[in-house]
């Protein structure tokens, strides 16, 4: 509903997605705004700035046939809402969360404001219960925890896009699948990709946990910068007043953070590291700070952010900026990909920082502290090793150094290269201790000795136990 019906005829210029226009007093900022064009289009817009002289509007669609004499603006609300409701689920939806998979509207239960509700620091409660996504270089190292918000690094040509699928499908809680939904907000993907994904859900039957919102590459750039603010209220929504657990999957953070330096050129902005604006930082933390858990409320906010590195530089800025405001990091390793390992996930360098949050008896089980620390440490010793070997050739080693290096080979093709199956926890830490037994019990120096003679005999004679999910 209109707030105020008064209409403004008075647009100095446009440039770019921004158009600015004068003698306004009235407009708030944040804002949105209604654009009408001569033909009574209808486009939306939204206040980014109040000067003394200068309203500025952001649009939020193609600025094509809009004569400055003739346009007019008038206030729509007072901030950016969308409406929510519980019919979302299995739904696709654009950036603007508007529905584009031709079953029509959704009767919203209410309408919230993007930016989203102020959390205070002292109500939230601290990230943990785990997160099974069906990849055992996470759900083994890098364990995912209930409330955290985890990005996965990748590289121009790495499969980011087939792994997000492949998390999407094997993601997991404990409780029932009731309490558990999926929000995936992609933005600047191109048709291909879009067609991927919701392939993708409809060949693997996850269509109905899922809500998707789809921004494109030939969509307005605008568009791009609301896309995952969208998916975060609609996340708040089931997450808070639902009571659900919800884990959000956004890519690719870096389509979004060039379309805030674009909308920042087009403001004549003094650019800040490689012409990002300098407020992108405080930006990326306005999304990323949105994951969590509050006291009291029985839901929670998982969120696993995709980027795409360019040149495969970490530290870029935006995958700089996003390793000081997350809790960690996955990394796709190139060198992986070109050994047709999939997923191309390299432990070293990838981190959880509350992976002990998530793990241990009762949450998954009470070897995988230190059975990781093992396998992590065997890794890197057998690179370690194969870096030696091409410089001083194979005969230079001894038996271990031989052990070390068979194990970092089956480590990547068995453990790491699982496929595009989805594996259990249980199952990636019992091939875990298969994996060990190329080493004598005696070489295990991070495991305690009760650990290694009840699962590395139960293994050894057993085979894989029996999953809890």
């Amino acid at each position: 509903m209109d707030l105020i019906t008064k209409e403004y005829r008075t647009i100095n210029y446009i440039s770019g997605p921004l158009l600015f226009l004068e003698k306004v007093r009235d407009f708030p900022y944040n804002a949105m705004v209604e654009i009408i064009l001569p033909s009574n289009e209808v486009r939306n817009g939204q206040v980014l700035e109040i000067g003394d002289k200068h309203v500025l509007i952001q649009i939020l669609e193609k600025t094509a046939g809009m004569d400055i004499e003739k346009t007019r603006v008038r206030l729509k609300e007072e901030v950016s809402r969308i409406g929510v409701s519980g019919e979302m689920v299995g739904r696709i939806f654009d950036g603007m969360a508007r529905p584009i998979d031709g079953l029509g509207e959704i009767p919203m239960d209410k309408r919230l404001p993007v930016i989203g509700s102020p959390i205070n620091p002292v109500a939230r409660a601290r990230p943990e219960d785990f997160i099974m996504t069906g990849i055992s270089a996470i759900d083994g190292f890098n364990t995912l925890v209930r409330g955290q918000k985890l990005p996965i690094f990748s590289g121009a040509g790495l499969p980011a896009n087939e792994i997000a699928a492949q998390i999407l499908e094997g993601a997991r809680v404990r409780e029932e699948d009731e309490n558990f939904v999926v929000i995936f907000a992609a933005m600047g993907i191109t048709r291909r990709e879009e067609a991927f994904f919701v392939d993708h859900f409809d060949k693997t039957g996850i269509k109905n946990k899922v809500i998707s919102f789809m921004n494109l590459a030939d969509d307005p750039t605008i568009e791009r910068i609301l896309t995952p603010r969208c998916a975060l209220t609609t996340a708040e929504y089931f997450a808070f007043e639902k009571g659900m657990h919800v884990l959000v999957v956004l890519t690719d953070m870096t389509n979004y953070c060039e379309a805030l330096r674009e909308v920042a050129t087009a403001r004549e902005e003094i650019p800040g590291r490689r012409g990002y604006p300098g407020y992108m930082y405080s930006d990326l933390a306005s999304l990323y700070e949105r994951a969590g858990r509050l006291r009291g409320k029985p839901g929670s906010i998982t969120m696993l952010p995709i980027l795409t590195m360019p040149d495969d530089d970490i530290t870029h800025p935006i995958a700089d900026l996003t390793g000081y405001i997350t809790e960690g990091q996955i990394v796709l390793s190139r060198a992986l990909h070109r050994q047709s390992i999939f997923p191309p996930i390299d432990v070293l360098p990838s981190l959880s920082r509350l992976m002990n949050n998530g793990i241990g008896e009762g949450k998954t089980r009470d070897d995988h502290r230190e059975l990781s620390n093992q396998l992590y440490a065997c890794y890197s010793e057998g690179i370690d090793i194969r870096r030696l070997m091409s410089i001083m050739g194979e005969d230079a080693l001894s038996e271990m150094d031989k052990n070390y290096l068979q194990f970092a080979e089956l480590f990547e093709k068995k453990l790491i290269g699982q496929g595009a199956e989805p594996r259990n926890i249980m199952a990636t830490l019992d091939l875990g201790w298969e994996l060990l037994k190329i080493f004598p019990k005696e070489e295990l120096n991070r495991i305690n000795k009760d650990l290694i003679s009840r699962y590395f005999t139960e293994i050894m004679e057993d085979g894989i136990q029996t999953p809890f999910f």
